[in-house]
């Protein structure tokens, strides 16, 4: 087997190759809002720039914010289980939802936000791969506004036999692949976005510009994974001191009895 230098759940490879190929990603919102592709009339990508600089910076995020068809998408690729995550994806609904609103704008014009993260950890305590949640009433299950609208994909969860006429399936099987040969069985299934995915794929790993990005993103990411260390240590540390200054009162305590 020989493993891939890149999976496709690189942030860095995810935000590149869908913005560089607008093609591609508008065909894959479609498949995950279960749309027709010929329905989007609207198509937008609204932070398509990954500066340099901003790369450098811990906890940057590489998301993809997007227009379709007069609603807010956020597509969002997570690898990491930081344990927080349910609570991270509606800060960002949140944000995007709040943004939306202008000067002396009703609120019932503020748009739909969908939020759609592809995740390559157990997030559910469930068999699904697909995961949908909206704001319904607790007895009757009424929707009280389509305009929250939170998709999760667990990439862990995915069928081992895919379902060759489900694109679905397939396409988020290239962001599960680890391997050269898993992307090959892949590509000749012949689906169509598929093979468009891989081919992008294909381009841009080899993009000296990627490559120079990639390098900024993994110095950030090893800063990042170092403060975290830093952080716990120091709260180990203030732990162990307030500890001992317990036990030390306490003595002084016994001792004075």
């Amino acid at each position: 087997m020989t493993k891939l230098e890149f999976k496709f759940t690189n942030d860095t490879l995810f935000k590149m190759v869908f913005v560089k190929h607008p093609d591609l990603l508008k065909r894959l919102v479609a498949l995950l809002l279960g749309i027709a592709f010929e329905s989007i009339t609207e198509f937008v990508i609204t932070n398509p720039e990954m500066p340099p600089e901003a790369l450098k910076e811990k906890f940057c995020r590489l998301d993809i914010n997007m227009r379709v068809n007069g609603k807010r998408v956020n597509l969002e690729i997570q690898v990491v289980n930081e344990h927080d995550y349910p609570e991270r994806s509606l800060y960002y609904w949140a944000r995007e939802y709040s943004s939306a609103l202008v000067k002396k704008q009703p609120y019932s014009e503020l748009p739909e936000v969908i939020v759609i993260s592809i995740i390559d950890f157990p997030l559910f305590d469930c068999g699904e791969y697909f995961s949908r949640y909206q704001i319904l009433e607790t007895n009757r299950h009424t929707l009280l506004t389509p305009k929250l609208d939170m998709r999760y994909y667990e990439l862990g969860k995915l069928p081992e036999i895919l379902d060759s006429e489900d694109e679905e399936q397939l396409m988020l099987a290239v962001f599960k692949a680890k391997t050269e040969e898993e992307l090959s069985r892949l590509d000749e299934m012949e689906a169509p976005i598929v093979k468009q995915a891989i081919k992008a794929y294909r381009q841009v790993v080899v993009l000296p510009e990627f490559r120079e990005l990639e390098r900024l993103r993994s110095d950030a990411r090893h800063n990042e994974a170092s403060a975290l260390l830093n952080a716990k240590r120091i709260g180990y540390q203030d732990a162990a001191e307030d500890f001992r200054g317990v036990i030390t009162e306490r003595e002084a305590t016994i001792a004075n009895q």
